[in-house]
């Protein structure tokens, strides 16, 4: 290291430091977590930018006084020309993870909890080409690593999670959450987050679903895979800046018990830029046990196969060739209030696949329902039939 560099290094350490007291919103995160860098002489903010997250966990946004004066071609030592400088900051560039270290996360899986765990609900080869699809990797630790790979295959973060053999997060660690640039300590790595599962929406046709839990995004994409789920990173991780990529997409978004108006208020900011709508269902449906435990539409799915869902989910261009001896017509039932009921297959003898109404089934606007076949009496309701060919009624 040269003598100037030695210099600068001195400089930043001892004429800005980080406020003692008054936290500001973070960059990132919007949270009022953010520890400003000050100038020492003066006790004046660096910048608005410049400063650090207390959230290191969930967000872990640093930008140092050093990486600023760099990022703007200013000489460190020369406070009178930041000062007047004219020209508009720019925003730091976002950094980036080598893929080969996201390569490398790709095996381990017999030691990753999360991943057994899901095997065990759905199947092996269903959970195989869920991990596939979303690049799920394993850490060193066992943990699961939930990459964020952006829309241009770059990988912006990478999230460590520990799971216990029953699928919830493991409560005996220090830190529930950490970031692959911190494990690594990757220098000057400046966290820039994108939705998890951004990457899928090279796929333009299908619907969009936002949860909060990328575990949960993996879970919904296995039971409902004719809709591209994304997930924010918890409740607060739902913001402008990361939804912008989802102009002109038609976008669902399903928050966890508890965060219904939350969300809807974030939806009101989200119109501007896409068509949102937010779902009551784990609103209106969750118990008081999974209200409590604060449930997500997760919860609901792994009650059930994912065969339950196949006939909600096949797509309606394509063409299903009756079994011999059946009939290419499949009964459902209309109550007087308009419900959908359609006994779920294969042999419709355990639960109804409930829609609110036909119109809903035929267009997959919503996302059914089940309940017990013994709970329901059909004897007063209208039969209609379902065209196997173009599951339509």
């Amino acid at each position: 290291m040269g003598q100037r560099d030695n210099k600068n290094k001195i400089m930043e350490y001892h004429k800005y430091s980080l406020a003692k007291k008054g936290k500001s919103i973070c960059p990132e995160c919007r949270r009022k977590t953010f520890v400003l860098y000050i100038d020492n002489n003066t006790g004046e903010p660096l910048h608005p930018t410049v400063g650090k997250c207390d959230r290191a966990d969930n967000c872990g946004y640093h930008y140092t006084p050093k990486q600023y004066f760099t990022n703007n071609y200013i000489s460190f030592d020369n406070k009178k020309e930041f000062a007047l400088s004219p020209k508009p900051t720019p925003k730091p560039q976002p950094s980036f993870i080598d893929t080969e270290l996201l390569k490398k996360s790709l095996s381990g899986y017999e030691q990753n909890r999360f991943v057994q765990w899901l095997a065990g609900i759905v199947g092996e080869k269903q959970a195989e080409e869920a991990i596939g699809r979303y690049y799920v990797g394993t850490s060193k630790n066992g943990g699961t690593c939930f990459w964020q790979i952006d829309l241009r295959g770059k990988v912006r973060a990478g999230k460590i999670i520990l799971y216990d053999k029953d699928g919830h997060r493991r409560k005996d660690t220090a830190s529930p959450v950490q970031w692959v640039h911190s494990v690594l300590k990757l220098p000057n790595f400046i966290l820039s987050q994108c939705l998890f599962g951004e990457h899928l929406l090279r796929d333009t046709v299908k619907k969009v679903a936002i949860v909060e839990s990328e575990k949960t995004a993996v879970i919904a994409s296995i039971y409902l895979p004719d809709i591209i789920w994304l997930a924010c990173g918890g409740s607060e991780g739902l913001n402008t800046e990361k939804c912008t990529i989802l102009k002109g997409r038609n976008v669902v978004l399903f928050p966890d018990y508890g965060k219904y108006d939350k969300w809807s208020e974030k939806a009101k900011e989200m119109s501007r830029i896409c068509t949102v709508s937010v779902s009551s269902l784990i609103e209106n449906n969750a118990t008081e046990q999974e209200r409590q435990a604060g449930s997500d539409i997760a919860d609901y799915l792994v009650r059930f196969s994912p065969s339950d869902f196949v006939l909600s989910r096949q797509p309606e261009t394509q063409q299903i060739e009756p079994q011999p001896q059946r009939s290419e017509q499949y009964p459902a039932y209309v109550s007087n209030t308009g419900t959908l009921y359609i006994p779920t297959p294969p042999d419709g003898r355990i639960t109804y696949t409930v829609y609110p109404s036909v119109e809903a089934y035929n267009e997959r606007s919503e996302i059914p329902m089940f309940v017990p076949v013994q709970s329901m009496d059909i004897t007063d309701m209208k039969q209609v039939f379902i065209n196997l060919k173009t599951l339509k009624i």
